[in-house]
């Protein structure tokens, strides 16, 4: 087969088997998992693999950062849910309730020898002391972030076929680590409801061209010609996403949609994200939810206002600073892990966007990316970032099922799968620095046409991949209009 593409990025590895075909009778055009009607033979069918020209006419030449030729998806929700294995679909409520126990085992173990070994008595030196409770901060975070994914579980109905104990169950664990557990299972719903959705998506939703722009201060027309971001700023912005991104998120909804004037109740009217606007996770008032989940706003309210107390408590009792390392650093670890893992879940320069006439549920629902973290990956964090895409389209699947069900629909997904693994856990790590550099605006390629033009990929003023669209200088289109009168 002859293509014009150009090679594809080294650091990417895409699964494509040679049972990937699937049939092109049903091309998914629906807004939601159960909608998927039935269209006319696609053009962008996996089994067309005569020629990419047969897309051009209505999409043109789609690119994606690294210069890869991107065919919209094609398939359907219903081809997916039939390629996983019934078993893959049942929910143990014993096994969920183990790997919580386990995870809470493994804290208090910790804890517990620590205060009780590493003290003077036992470690008279004290930068060696300094030396393994920071190193004890970092392993708690570690476990933390596995509670942590166990209550996503929860919020998914996934951890057990009971919503009773999937909901106290998770209210309880995501209120430890001060995370409202009822307002972040309705926005994460809305977020699975709309990935990739540039007005509607709710977490990571990437700025265009031109609010890339006036970020900067610069036009839009001008950001093609503008010098290299230095690295040191590039850095500074990472350390400030990974520090206070989640917190952020959760009172002023950064990098969520801002289109809340949309809310069908009227209540985001005049309000856009942003401090002491009422756009956050803990007023019932928040245009983030509708009237009918107000109680549960609040009662995600009162666990993080018990949990507080009790923090409170062991620092007035047992010292701030015994707080501040028990509990106040591992926090933070915590909240570095789920701001990397959603970002690299949802940020790659292989991964599309959509506007509003063309994204569909299931093709937002593939601009997701499986990553690999290993041990820490697999095991501490229960396959959160190994099987993500699954996660998108079959949401109640248990993380223990999750890498069977994902071999099963890779055979339908074909090319339109996307995993980068190279590297293992380092190339998890990397890839945070990558998408810094290569992921900073999006818009539609160069040569888009139809459809086409509502698919937006990531552009950069470094040089790197794919060049952003060389717009005509503003005010010219003015001018050839004084000059054709």
């Amino acid at each position: 087969m002859s293509s014009t593409a150009r090679p594809q990025h080294p650091l990417l590895r895409r699964n494509i088997t040679s049972d990937s075909v699937v049939s092109s009778s049903a091309n998914s055009v629906s807004v939601s998992p159960i909608d998927s009607p039935t269209g006319s033979a696609s053009s962008t069918s996996l089994s067309s693999l005569g020629s990419v020209d047969d897309v051009k006419p209505s999409t043109g030449k789609l690119l994606d950062t690294y210069g890869n030729e991107f065919e919209i998806p094609d398939y359907t929700i219903k081809q997916l849910r039939d390629a996983i294995p019934k078993h893959c679909f049942e929910r143990s409520g014993a096994r969920g309730l183990f790997y919580v126990a386990r995870d809470v085992a493994m804290m208090g173990a910790t804890f517990f020898l620590f205060n009780r070994f590493v003290t003077p008595e036992y470690v008279p030196s004290t930068a060696v002391r300094a030396a393994l409770w920071a190193g004890y901060t970092f392993v708690q975070g570690l476990f933390g972030t596995g509670l942590w994914v166990l209550a996503h579980e929860c919020g998914h109905q996934s951890f057990s076929p009971s919503k009773v104990l999937n909901d106290t169950v998770g209210f309880f664990c995501h209120s430890a680590l001060l995370v409202p557990y009822f307002s972040w299972k309705i926005s994460h719903g809305k977020h699975h409801k709309a990935t990739g959705h540039m007005e509607r998506d709710m977490v990571f939703v990437p700025k265009t061209r031109e609010e890339y722009a006036s970020r900067i201060g610069k036009f839009a027309h001008d950001l093609h010609e503008l010098t290299e971001e230095t690295p040191i700023a590039t850095a500074l912005h990472m350390v400030g996403q990974q520090l206070a991104g989640w917190i952020l998120y959760l009172c002023t909804n950064v990098t969520g949609h801002n289109y809340h004037e949309r809310q069908p109740e009227g209540k985001g009217k005049g309000k856009r994200n942003g401090w002491f606007s009422g756009v956050n996770h803990f007023l019932p008032s928040s245009p983030l939810y509708e009237k009918k989940d107000e109680h549960l706003i609040l009662l995600s309210d009162l666990g993080l206002g018990l949990a507080l107390s009790a923090l409170a408590y062991v620092g007035k009792n047992y010292g701030w600073i015994n707080l501040l390392v028990w509990y106040g650093i591992p926090y933070l670890w915590v909240n570095h892990w789920l701001v990397a893992i959603t970002y690299l879940q949802h940020t790659d320069p292989t991964l599309p966007h959509y506007d509003a006439n063309t994204w569909t549920y299931t093709r937002g629902a593939a601009a997701t990316i499986d990553r690999e973290f290993g041990f820490i990956g697999r095991t501490l964090f229960h396959g959160i970032i190994e099987t993500h895409v699954l996660h998108h389209y079959v949401s109640t699947i248990p993380f223990y099922h999750a890498d069977e069900a994902s071999e099963a629909i890779k055979k339908v997904m074909g090319k339109h799968y996307r995993s980068d693994t190279e590297g293992g856990s380092l190339g998890f790590l990397r890839a945070l620095w990558r998408s810094a550099r290569w992921c900073q605006w999006v818009e539609p390629s160069e040569g888009a046409q139809g459809e086409g033009k509502g698919v937006f990929f990531f552009r950069n003023r470094n040089g790197l991949g794919t060049q952003p669209r060389k717009l005509a200088p503003k005010g010219a289109k003015m001018e050839l209009g004084a000059e054709e009168e």
